[in-house]
């Protein structure tokens, strides 16, 4: 494998483990930006991705993330590229860019202090690896002096026989792992979950049963909240203010501080080592920022005391399961069937999943042939569960789609 040099992108397709955990760490530590990828992507949108973003290395192969680790310790002097669709449905880099030594320190200051990240810290991974808020926090265990343990695939009987064995300090979570994980301790027991003292989720709203259910058995004050974004981190709230304000996602990070536009888009302004831009996207950049804050489209509101509520996602983002799914980028590959005349990508609840992807489709396409193609060109989180065959697609008179006259589709 050639060297690498300092600002170099790596591309990384394969599944999180501690040798991916590693060779992230070693490559951030040289000033080497690792892109982590869903190693389930299809040929189509990796090709997709990887056009934008021009890595210097993709690697594919589990056996070749030692060569990319060299030894080198120390802070991170970049973040990991993830990448993310936005609202445009072409896949961006979001680039946080070299950093100075002094915001490289600040970086993973701000994560210790705010978890308390420390030496006798076993974090447990229960979502893959190349999302950012589980990599986040277990490089943050790993650079507190901590260990990480990652059973694998999500499995609840596999957690929770984590729990018991490694006796873990800290999670983070999604709603639908807890959903998961409390249906398999209602059938086999709860397991001792006395040696947390840190679990956080976000990802998707969390239904009020859930959070309630999360107080009564973890540890009193070791459930948190937190709202924010592959381009950054927004607020963060213990599950006991929660109960107070039932709905909010908390008050501002420490050092960061929120605004809401009379339209209720929400900005966050934040320290010099959390600025990022979008990969070879000016444009896109320069609408995300507005001095030092940013933000990603989301609509909220602020109550006296500073916490946050949501008031809506981006209108077109889908979070099913705690993965964002981009409708519009789900329509231009499903639009480019020979059979599909007209398309609309939209979410109806789900008890499981939180949302459900559907899809309404006018043209010659049966279903059949829909999920055959999806199956082909999109991951699993991103394929339509539902499909609506119609005559045609609800619009306004200047043609854009009426998503609140779709079919309202319930989940069997």
């Amino acid at each position: 494998m050639s060297a690498l040099s300092e600002g170099a992108r790596v591309a990384l397709l394969v599944p999180g483990s501690h040798a991916y955990l590693d060779a992230v760490m070693s490559l951030l530590a040289r000033g080497i930006f690792p892109i982590p990828l869903d190693p389930r992507l299809t040929t189509y949108e990796r090709d997709r991705i990887l056009a934008q973003l021009s890595p210097d290395l993709v690697v594919d192969d589990e056996g070749s993330l030692a060569d990319l680790t060299d030894g080198t310790l120390g802070p991170p002097r970049a973040r990991p590229m993830h990448v993310t669709s936005g609202t445009t449905g072409t896949p961006k880099g979001v680039d946080s860019g070299l950093l100075s030594a002094e915001h490289a320190a600040a970086l993973v200051a701000e994560e210790r202090e705010l978890w308390g990240l420390q030496e006798g810290d076993v974090n447990l991974v229960l979502s893959p690896l190349y999302h950012s808020a589980p990599l986040r926090f277990a490089m943050g265990t790993v650079l507190a002096g901590g260990r990480v343990v990652i059973p694998g695939p999500f499995d609840p009987s596999v957690v929770t026989a984590a729990i018991d064995t490694e006796r873990p300090t800290t999670m983070f979570c999604v709603p639908t792992h807890l959903q998961r994980l409390f249906a398999h301790w209602d059938e086999v027991g709860t397991p001792d979950l006395s040696s947390f003292r840190l679990v956080a989720h976000a990802g998707a709203p969390c239904p009020h049963d859930v959070k309630r259910r999360l107080l009564e058995e973890f540890p009193e004050g070791s459930t948190w909240e937190f709202y924010g974004s592959t381009e950054g981190q927004f607020t963060a709230c213990r599950s006991e203010e929660w109960l107070e304000r039932p709905g909010t996602v908390g008050r501002a990070r420490p050092g960061r501080s929120l605004s809401v536009d009379p339209d209720g888009t929400i900005w966050c302004a934040v320290p010099a080592h959390a600025r990022f831009s979008y990969f070879g996207d000016p444009e896109k950049t320069a609408a995300a920022w507005r001095g030092d804050s940013f933000t990603v489209g989301d609509l909220g509101r602020l109550d006296d005391d500073g916490y946050l509520y949501l008031d809506g996602r981006r209108s077109d983002l889908i979070i099913s399961g705690g993965v964002n799914v981009y409708p519009m980028e789900v329509e231009q590959v499903l639009g480019e069937h020979p059979g599909v005349r007209d398309i609309a990508v939209y979410a109806t609840p789900d008890a499981q999943w939180g949302q459900r992807v559907c899809a309404a489709v006018v043209g010659s396409a049966s279903e059949a042939e829909l999920t055959a193609y999806a199956r082909e060109r999109l991951a699993p989180p991103k394929r339509p569960k539902t499909w609506v065959l119609l005559d045609e697609l609800p619009r306004t008179l200047t043609g854009k789609i009426r998503r609140d006259e779709l079919p309202d589709v319930t989940a069997p």
